[in-house]
């Protein structure tokens, strides 16, 4: 999503500590307690994704893309494939216009072909810290608020739907495989001794890479504890600090961000989609009022190198977070986020490809969402009912996201997606278009 926004009403009193007056031990723990919430303060939150952009915006005016099938030209980032469709619309500005192009991961449909792409798995540790720069602690049970991502969250998203197959309607594969294949159904070649498996097929090769570590300062962030006193329950983290701890602010880049560190290693390639994970933290922009984003898709922007023959360099990623069950409601537990990030990384890889406006509107609530982009996700993530899919796998039930799938975006009608749908997994979750030829704001 690139507009994240979810207003939960709360009221804070909120202690402003100036960084240049040095707090007495006493100071310190009030305003540390200050940024301490209870465990339930997320239950009536609806979570969002978001959109973060920083120095990749400045490459987005300058892509150009292919008219059909082969990848965006002059580029040194994932693998890729660009395509258009027609329908009347208008873009930002009002003014009509009809041919709609995008790009994707892997290869085209009608290549028949199997592509690997590799997942870079990057756990992050956060740490929030005091005013005085360290590590902060609870005042009460004393705990170092630090959060790991632990080795069985690791197992539990390394060997998750995304990353290994498991049936849907589709076929047997991964979450995002079986949403390609189901959403370009028409598009590609049927018949084979073991369709599951050969012919045209994204596959995610997952890695898991060193922890990184990103520190956010004191007066960005708040915090519950666990019911036994340990940190944490979850941590939500301001956008700004958050988003300036994890891009590179300038070329060349050093080890002080968690992408940049990353990028240096070589743990981030312009060839992977790579997954910085988090465990149970959110984003807030500028208050809690403006809270929580669970997970943006991006790409950090480098310019090239004599090495790769001075091609900008696009290193297309996913922030995500694991989601303990109970934290939310509507379902929004373990890989929601991470489906719901990767469906749109996978679906708008480079976070411009442009719709019609389109209005999505929750047949339960009678809640609207209107936008212009082919991002999978928002459409349904606000839906009171049918948001997630529940999957059995390794004796867990996992809750990827429910997703729009292109035909959807391309007001297609009927669908020439596989069984006429509109969604995946759940084909059942959208029955019908939105109002189509719509004006900005979806006037």
């Amino acid at each position: 999503m690139r507009k994240p926004s979810l207003r939960v009403p709360c009221v804070l009193l909120a202690i402003c500590i100036s960084s240049l007056v040095p707090l007495s031990g006493f100071a310190q723990s009030s305003a540390i307690a200050s940024k301490k919430l209870p465990k339930d303060f997320l239950k009536k939150a609806v979570p969002k994704s978001g959109h973060d952009g920083t120095k990749a915006m400045a490459a987005k005016k300058t892509n150009g893309r292919a008219a059909m099938s082969s990848g965006v030209p002059g580029i040194d980032s994932i693998v890729n494939w660009t395509g258009q469709f027609t329908e009347p619309g208008f873009d930002p500005n009002g003014n009509p216009q009809s041919v709609w192009p995008y790009s994707m991961i892997g290869n085209s449909p009608e290549s028949n072909r199997t592509t690997v792409i590799p997942a870079s798995v990057i756990p992050v540790t956060v740490n929030l810290l005091d005013a005085s720069g360290n590590i902060a602690k609870d005042p009460t049970s004393g705990a170092l608020l630090t959060q790991t991502v632990t080795p069985a969250v690791e197992d539990a998203v390394l060997h998750s739907p995304m990353f290994e197959p498991v049936h849907y309607n589709s076929g047997d594969g991964q979450f995002n495989d079986q949403m390609q294949r189901t959403e370009f159904w028409n598009r590609i070649h049927h018949g084979g001794w073991d369709d599951d498996f050969t012919g045209w097929h994204n596959f995610l090769w997952p890695s898991l890479k060193k922890t990184q570590t990103l520190s956010i300062p004191f007066g960005s962030w708040f915090y519950a504890l666990n019911a036994d006193g340990t940190c944490c329950a979850f941590m939500i983290v301001d956008d700004a600090a958050f988003t300036n701890g994890l891009f590179p602010p300038t070329y060349p880049v050093d080890n002080t961000t968690v992408i940049g560190s990353a990028e240096l290693s070589g743990d981030m390639t312009t060839h992977d989609l790579s997954a910085l994970l988090f465990n149970n933290v959110y984003l807030y922009e500028g208050s809690l009022a403006n809270c929580c984003v669970l997970g943006f898709h991006e790409y950090d922007f480098e310019p090239g190198t004599a090495k790769n023959g001075n091609l900008p360099r696009l290193y297309v990623m996913a922030y995500v977070s694991w989601i303990s069950p109970g934290l939310f409601g509507g379902g929004f537990e373990d890989i929601t986020g991470m489906s719901h990030e990767f469906s749109e990384a996978f679906n708008d890889p480079f976070v411009n490809n442009w719709t019609p406006w389109w209005l999505s509107i929750d047949p339960n609530s009678g809640a609207g969402l209107c936008q212009d982009n082919l991002e999978t996700g928002d459409v349904i993530e606000f839906f009171s009912a049918l948001a997630t899919y529940p999957v059995a796998h390794h004796n867990r039930t996992y809750h990827p996201q429910n997703e729009a799938m292109f035909p959807w975006f391309a007001f297609q009608s009927p669908s020439t997606a596989r069984g006429g749908a509109y969604s995946f997994p759940d084909e059942t979750t959208l029955t019908q278009l939105s109002a189509p030829n719509l004006q900005p704001g979806c006037e």
